[in-house]
């Protein structure tokens, strides 16, 4: 060892977190200081493009690098990623493209991101799905400007947060023949506070269902009150059930120990109404 040498050791640690967009009550998303919208495409007719307005809603400028990741979804609505497609699972990556592939925001600026459909002639009936992959590239410091450590025989951390969202980018072919049932509804009373509605989303078909769920307390008397709002809810081929749990309202004064609960899964409240499956509970 050479005598009056020190040596110093700095580590940096990148924390990744990234944001599946499955369920939420806004049209966009945002995650970081970056907001998505829409929160999914769909190429489901003619349309062969869409567009994602990307805005940075932070006081710094921002750089963002896009590409696809492919996800299988869990019966709890989770994801894992995979690389392999699931049996009776198709992956859309190879039948897209997308332009710009990477961006700068300055802060409060925005972004048109293109997504295009390509080889049309060699898609099948069916639906095909991957993820659009948004991830935040950390703002390094130059090595002249990283902070001088005084005590050069430590090792310093330094943790970076890399955030990211992912909204799925779906292309259908061909009739869609996908149906929705609700079964195994039960009610809960979670940490002896807060009530909660358990159901199951069951899929037949060859595509899969999205959605806004709603949920409507009946009094023995026949009133009638909101009990509970989710909307976004999707369960993805090849997936056959979702298990999903909401929170009932508090707020309303509903006594949930009478009268009974009625639930509609509905086509999203943007586009034409259509009731996709209904069910009720009885309480007791």
């Amino acid at each position: 060892m050479l005598k009056g040498t020190n040596l110093t050791k700095s580590w940096i640690i990148l924390i990744g977190s990234v944001l599946l967009i499955t369920c939420t009550n806004l049209n966009g998303f945002a995650q970081g200081d970056l907001m998505v919208f829409p929160k999914r495409i769909v190429f489901d007719g003619p349309r062969s493009t869409n567009e994602l307005n990307l805005a940075n809603i932070g006081n710094d400028t921002a750089r963002y690098n896009i590409s696809f990741v492919q996800y299988h979804m869990n019966e709890d609505g989770s994801f894992t990623e995979i690389t392999i497609p699931d049996e009776g699972q198709n992956f859309s990556d190879k039948f897209l493209r997308y332009y710009p592939r990477s961006i700068i925001l300055a802060p409060k600026e925005s972004q048109v991101v293109k997504v295009q459909l390509t080889k049309v002639s060699e898609l099948k009936p069916g639906e095909y799905r991957s993820h659009i992959y948004f991830r935040a590239i950390p703002n390094m410091k130059p090595l002249g400007e990283e902070e001088r450590n005084n005590d050069t025989t430590t090792v310093s951390v330094r943790l970076i947060p890399i955030f990211g969202i992912t909204i799925p980018a779906i292309i259908r072919i061909g009739e869609n023949t996908s149906k929705i049932t609700l079964s195994d509804l039960s009610y809960t009373v979670v940490n002896d506070t807060v009530p909660t509605l358990k159901i199951a989303f069951n899929r037949t078909g060859n595509m899969s269902k999205y959605g806004d769920l709603s949920v409507v307390h009946i009094s023995p008397s026949g009133k009638r009150t909101e009990a509970g709002q989710a909307n976004g809810i999707s369960v993805y081929t090849p997936n056959t059930i979702r298990r999903f749990t909401l929170n009932l309202r508090t707020d309303k004064g509903i006594n949930y120990r009478s009268g009974k609960l009625h639930v509609t899964y509905s086509a999203p409240s943007d586009t034409k109404k259509e009731i996709y499956a209904e069910a009720e509970l009885e309480l007791k």
